[in-house]
């Protein structure tokens, strides 16, 4: 549940911020003032300020080693609250995933019908955010359960291919901008095409009846040095991606596209870096990882042609096991459970 003295808190941080400063200082600002009252959250409590930024494509982070869910749209955080991932023998898989299906009322297939209000699936073998029992430990077959009002609000502000991502350690997000169109040249001139390919693109809509933008999500192996398009969680296009100083690593990065960059005539981004056991000391997104890619000609004009805020682009060092990027049941990138 929200509090009055949180609220308090929050609004006295947000206070403290001058007028001018970016999307990242105020991350910072808010993220000092509140990290303390977020891991103090007893099991079931959570916080939700949708007003904090009303507009904007949704990304949610999974943190394992906290047991907490972050809600962010347009980069800014909005909602936290306190979860159960998987126990010892299943545990959750960590990476990036996409919202495959909304249900309202879902019942289990494979747990004796268990009720599973509010779910978001992740994965088409089991893996779903929904409401559940929160004892303040991993106790769960392999779910992000969550407290039965959060998931209420929660499954009002997602969309099937909303990216959530499960890992230990994460960066805020980050905003990155860069001119031109993305995984190809990177010159002002391109910037009447941005716009172009923006115009009148809406996000997603929150469930399969209303999505008249299917949702893109793009995926870049630095071990495949290849370029993956899924529309709808299909695979519509595949490629060789060209990367500067191969044996760089490229860490693991989500860019969420917010829309065009009239200052740097190019597309905004907002970014999150995170790594699947580390909780501290991975390199956090930046401009520069974008430009170390250039992607095969014939795949970036079919990415181009369905780009749309909310489109992610997710970048990783390791291989894409053909187990990931089964047809419908496509993870963009995990690890095994264990």
């Amino acid at each position: 549940m929200t509090t009055n003295s949180s609220r308090r808190t929050l609004l006295k941080a947000m206070a403290t911020i001058p007028l001018g400063v970016t999307l990242s200082q105020i991350n910072f600002a808010l993220a000092s003032q509140t990290t303390k009252e977020i891991m103090d959250m007893k099991p079931g409590e959570f916080s939700w300020h949708p007003e904090n930024s009303p507009k904007g494509p949704v990304s949610i982070v999974v943190s394992l080693t906290d047991q907490r869910v972050h809600v962010y749209r347009n980069g800014i955080r909005i909602a936290v609250s306190t979860c159960s991932t998987g126990k010892k023998g299943h545990r959750t898989p960590t990476g990036v995933f996409t919202i495959l299906q909304k249900d309202k009322h879902h019942h289990s297939s494979t747990y004796n019908n268990a009720s599973m209000p509010n779910m978001n699936r992740l994965t088409w073998g089991g893996i779903a955010l929904h409401a559940g029992h929160l004892p303040g430990y991993p106790a769960s077959h392999g779910c992000i359960r969550l407290p039965f009002k959060f998931s209420e609000k929660l499954f009002t502000v997602t969309h099937v291919g909303t990216p959530v991502i499960i890992a230990s350690g994460n960066s805020d997000p980050k905003e990155v901008a860069h001119p031109g169109l993305v995984l190809s040249r990177y010159a002002e001139d391109e910037f009447v095409e941005v716009e172009a390919a923006l115009k009148n693109k809406k996000l997603p809509g929150f469930s399969h009846e209303d999505n008249s933008t299917a949702p893109i999500s793009v995926l870049i192996s630095r071990a495949d040095q290849s370029m993956i398009i899924l529309k709808n969680g299909e695979i519509i296009a595949q490629g060789k991606a060209t990367i500067k100083n191969i044996n760089k690593p490229l860490g693991s990065h989500v860019f969420i596209l917010n829309g065009s960059h009239n200052g740097k005539k190019g597309m905004a981004w907002h970014a999150v870096g995170y790594h699947h056991t580390k909780k501290t000391g991975f390199p956090h997104p930046e401009e520069s990882v974008i430009k170390r890619v250039k992607g095969d000609p014939k795949v970036v004009r079919i990415m181009n042609q369905n780009l749309h805020p909310g489109m992610t682009l997710v970048f990783t060092d390791l291989p894409t096991h053909p187990d990931t990027r089964s047809g419908r049941d496509f993870v963009i990138m995990t690890t095994e459970s264990s």
